[in-house]
């Protein structure tokens, strides 16, 4: 069996597989740990392990390489990208910084090491909102590069002096708020879990940001913190707004509990591009290899290690 393959071969060559929560079911199951960005970063960061095996996309990688310049960073297929990574270039950043000469950067880690190289901050959505408190009030801040996250984070610290890239998730960008409304009506008893990358944050966000919507119990989380919230939730059914890999691993831990995709629609092909054949192949290989020039991940790495510190 190919799953059995995986784990002996893993161990004879000294390899942690890490998997983000969006990945295929059978890619799940072998890894050593599944997570989101920031979940996956802290262990890259503290691994023993030579080689990381990353099963994810490719800014996920590079910020592995980033974060453990020592070690051997393998993602199982490089054409697996990002479309919110790609919604900004370098030129683009340099020049919005120009015009903002004295503003602090604050990038979503969904970004190239070139973008990273360029940071004050990097963040997740599970830490966006404490990395932006813990900037001082009168400093202008560029958030980049997701326009839905960044008037989330906005609109729970108050800042008034933030300028937010239009960039956009195309798989949350899809889950529009009539999505959303059709699976509350039909789950009358449901609690609602959103991902801060969806645009169906922005009608409701007031709504949504005071803790309810429609008098609906609403939670807008990190795809860790959906894990955790389900995990201690007194609730049975959940409409959940994010891609809909993690629906596998909420079922598998929270067996008696139902859960219900706010759009059946919300899959991303690049998550879905890494697959158990590729990743014993990449074992097997040891490809491919994601490499960050020396002179990038030096300036990158302060911008994370700084996201790493902040909870």
């Amino acid at each position: 069996m190919l799953k059995d393959k995986v784990a002996k071969l893993k161990e004879e060559t000294d390899v942690v597989i890490l998997a983000h929560n969006y990945q295929i079911p059978e890619v799940q199951d072998v890894a050593d740990f599944v997570g989101d960005s920031l979940g996956l970063a802290r262990q890259a960061a503290k691994t023993n392990h030579k080689t990381i095996l990353f099963c994810g996309v490719h800014f996920m990688a590079e910020t592995a390489a980033i974060i453990s310049p020592d070690k051997k960073v393998l993602i199982p297929d490089l054409d697996a990208g990002c479309s919110l990574s790609d919604s900004i270039t370098l030129s683009q950043l340099q020049k919005w910084k120009k015009e903002h000469p004295d503003a602090i950067s604050v990038g979503y880690v969904n970004t190239t090491a070139e973008i990273k190289s360029e940071l004050d901050y990097c963040c997740t959505s599970s830490n966006a909102v404490n990395v932006v408190k813990s900037i001082p009030t009168d400093k202008e801040i560029l958030f980049l590069p997701d326009m839905f996250l960044g008037s989330y984070v906005a609109r729970m610290t108050g800042r008034k002096n933030m300028f937010i890239w239009a960039g956009e998730c195309h798989v949350h960008a899809g889950i529009t708020p009539d999505d959303v409304k059709s699976k509350l009506d039909s789950f009358q008893n449901a609690e609602f879990l959103i991902h801060p990358e969806c645009s169906c944050t922005s009608p409701m966000l007031y709504d949504v940001a005071a803790g309810s919507y429609n008098e609906r119990q609403v939670q807008i989380l990190s795809t860790e913190g959906m894990m955790n919230h389900v995990q201690n939730s007194q609730s049975n059914d959940f409409v959940v707004a994010t891609e809909t890999g993690i629906l596998y691993r909420m079922k598998q831990q929270n067996p008696t509990k139902n859960f219900v995709p706010a759009s059946a629609k919300a899959e991303c092909e690049f998550m879905k591009m890494i697959t158990l054949d590729k990743v014993y192949d990449s074992l097997l290989n040891e490809k491919y290899e994601v490499k960050v020039p020396k002179k990038i991940a030096d300036k990158a790495r302060l911008a994370i290690e700084r996201m790493l510190a902040i909870s």
